[in-house]
């Protein structure tokens, strides 16, 4: 394995328990521990898991035109937001594509964005590239931030056992700063699983301390948790249809094409919407769908979608696994729009052989917060 890969803080904690590490965004990473990917999905299905997503990068915005510049940078209208709160927004380029998906916290004295851990570099310049003329300051804290997610019905519990804030008070997409197990953090209720939860940010020497207080604390107050990897993290986001980047959302697809649009604030004169605006009166030519195999089979990125008339290429499959709460072989795929209505037949080309799947109703799983 290359040598220059990135490893977290917690990497010899991974490999002395036994998780399958490999390559994932310039970073050795476990995807696996050893009761597997479907254990591991369950688990926070059903009660509580522990995930290290240190990869993941941190920038902070300060200053007088910080909200005026992230305003023109991100598609949602952060002037909406109060003290506190979190919310899911775009970088576009000016043509419509996608930068990055970010999540943004509006902290005392500061702005908090959160990017994906392979777009790190490229979004910092283009945050950077697009400062001048505003009065901000753009810091990439990542190095200095470690960032632990806990997600499950039984996580709040669990770290309500292990800070003074009052967890239950602080409504989903909101954020605490207080302190957990003695360290100064913000406490997200944020998540990327369908899953009531956290995400932790906090100095990074203290990874350990953090990451084994929660699995010690589960042990003692006999909540069931566990380390959860990337492949379960990954089905895990699937099911209640969040997008990754670099499968259901890139450069060259759009927002509205990712069925992203009511992240956009149209209102607001952010980088693309020009370019989206057209878009939208004019209609997309492809769109996001979610399909069930009705064959057997198991759908993986990059297999063509065909049509189940005539079997002409109408698509390509961006996300197949298996979904284990829905005990179903499916995936995400692109298509053409006259091709994306719920119940329309379709074929994917595995291994040469067209199988038989139907286009199904997104997402999979309804997020427990929306229940």
């Amino acid at each position: 394995m290359s040598q220059e890969l990135k490893r977290t803080n917690l990497y010899r904690w991974h490999v002395d328990h036994h998780a399958r590490m490999v390559p994932f965004a310039g970073w050795e990473m476990p995807v696996q521990y050893p009761p597997g990917p479907l254990a591991e999905h369950h688990l926070v299905r059903r009660s509580a898991g522990v995930f290290d997503i240190d990869h993941m990068g941190q920038v902070t915005i300060t200053g007088p035109d910080a909200e005026v510049y992230l305003n023109r940078l991100v598609t949602w209208d952060i002037g909406l937001m109060r003290p506190n709160e979190a919310h899911y927004a775009l970088l576009c380029y000016d043509h419509g594509g996608i930068v990055d998906d970010v999540f943004i916290y509006k902290l005392p004295g500061r702005w908090l964005m959160v990017v994906n851990a392979g777009n790190l570099n490229k979004d910092y310049r283009w945050l950077q590239e697009h400062a001048g003329g505003y009065q901000v300051a753009v810091k990439d804290v990542s190095a200095e931030t470690y960032m632990l997610a806990l997600q499950g019905p039984k996580a709040i519990s669990l770290l309500q056992k292990l800070t003074p804030a009052q967890l239950a008070a602080a409504p989903r997409f909101t954020a605490i700063e207080d302190k957990v197990d003695g360290v100064p953090a913000v406490i997200g209720r944020t998540g990327y699983t369908g899953e009531d939860g956290v995400e932790i940010f906090f100095p990074a020497e203290h990874a350990r301390q953090i990451w084994t207080a929660i699995l010690n604390t589960g042990r003692t107050a006999g909540i069931e948790v566990g380390p959860i990897g990337l492949a379960a993290r990954d089905s895990l986001r699937f099911e209640p249809g969040f997008a990754l980047y670099g499968h259901e959302i890139g450069p060259d697809i759009t927002p509205l094409e990712a069925s992203l649009e009511w992240a956009c604030r149209f209102q607001n004169d952010f980088i693309g919407r020009e370019a989206l605006l057209k878009q939208k009166e004019n209609g997309v030519a492809k769109k996001l769908v979610s399909f069930a195999l009705t064959d057997k089979g198991v759908p993986r990125q990059d297999y063509p979608v065909l049509s189940a008339a005539g079997g002409e290429e109408i698509g390509v499959v961006v996300t197949g696994l298996y979904a284990p709460t829905v005990d179903k072989y499916c995936g995400n795929a692109f298509v053409r729009s006259n091709y994306a209505g719920i119940g329309t037949d379709l074929q994917i080309l595995i291994r040469h052989k067209p199988k038989a799947a139907v286009v199904i109703k997104r997402p999979l799983y309804v997020p427990a917060y929306r229940k």
